[in-house]
Order: structure tokens, then sequence, then C-alpha cells
């Protein structure tokens, strides 16, 4: 896959998961697509998965959703 940054072949799509707020609104989207590149190292959303991230956010209430408990750690 070609690199939308460097131009260069090499970039490939990762599998992330992104945190949206905090508190009780928080929203964990897993499974996201994220194009990695191993030359110049840059890391980037393509426009669709921006897109249809920003869809989830606002539909966010349509979507199937499972919940978890998840464990907090507070920084020193």
């Amino acid at each position: 896959m070609l690199c939308d940054i460097c131009g260069k072949r090499g970039a490939q799509v990762r599998r992330v998961t992104e945190t949206y707020g905090k508190g009780k609104d928080i929203l964990i989207v897993e499974n996201v697509p994220v194009v990695s590149c191993s030359n110049c190292g840059e890391t980037y959303y393509t426009a669709e998965t921006l897109h249809e991230l920003d869809r989830i956010k606002v539909h966010r209430k349509q979507f199937t959703t499972r919940r978890r408990s998840v464990a907090v750690a507070e920084y020193p």
C-alpha cells in the first residue's frame, strides 16, 4: 500500500481502539483501521475512517454496544 504522506510502498492497515469523551460519557470504539507507514513512521486515518468515526460519535445510541467494567488508574 502507498503511504499518503511519503508516497512510498510499505504502509499497512492496523486495527486500534480509540476512546472519546470521559466519565459516564466515554465511548470506546474497537477495531478502528489506521494506516501505519514503516518508511516515514506516520500513522493516519483515511477520510472514510474519519467520516465513520464521526458518524459513530453522533449516532452512538443507535449502535449496538455492550457494557464492560473498565479498570481506571490515575497517574500520581
